[in-house]
């Protein structure tokens, strides 16, 4: 696919970007999934719709409180924005313990992201609340973890 005045086009994990006029972006999310940075062989029908109208919806809901890039969303799976600097911080909330949070539980460590879990704990049991998380959003490779107090002392340009 190409655009009229496109300048730039990024394939993620996930989505598809596609630079207008070196100032706008059109973001089209599929429906492929990616686990721990592989995109696996089937794809989700719909997933891309789903998650761009939850990022619209939330996008919009908190625009009177901090500007934001969303423009637009002429179709269910693409919203069309300003192009910006963005802030490269996933937010992963964890209900229980498995994945990055057990492997790292297991080796005895009970900070995580800045986060501390609790003693005693097993392989998918529930955390007593969910636990925020916060990443680094790689563009390439994996994804770092980064505390609270990382993100809000990290100088972003």
């Amino acid at each position: 696919m190409h655009f009229i005045n496109q300048t730039g086009f990024y394939k993620g994990k996930v989505r598809d970007v596609y630079t207008i006029k070196d100032n706008l972006l059109v973001m089209v999310a599929s429906d492929r999934i990616s686990a721990f940075d592989v995109i696996l062989p089937h794809p989700i029908p719909f997933k891309g719709q789903v998650l761009n109208q939850i990022a619209a919806k939330f996008l919009n809901a908190t625009s009177d409180i901090v500007p934001n890039w969303l423009l637009d969303i002429p179709l269910p799976h693409v919203a069309i924005g300003r192009k910006c600097i963005p802030f490269a911080v996933e937010m992963v909330i964890r209900g229980n313990l498995t994945g990055h949070a057990w492997r790292t539980y297991k080796k005895g460590e009970r900070i995580l992201c800045g986060v501390a879990m609790p003693d005693g704990m097993k392989e998918n049991d529930f955390f007593p609340t969910p636990i925020i998380t916060p990443s680094t959003k790689a563009h390439e490779g994996h994804d770092e973890d980064i505390s609270r107090e990382d993100i809000i002392s990290k100088e972003h340009r």
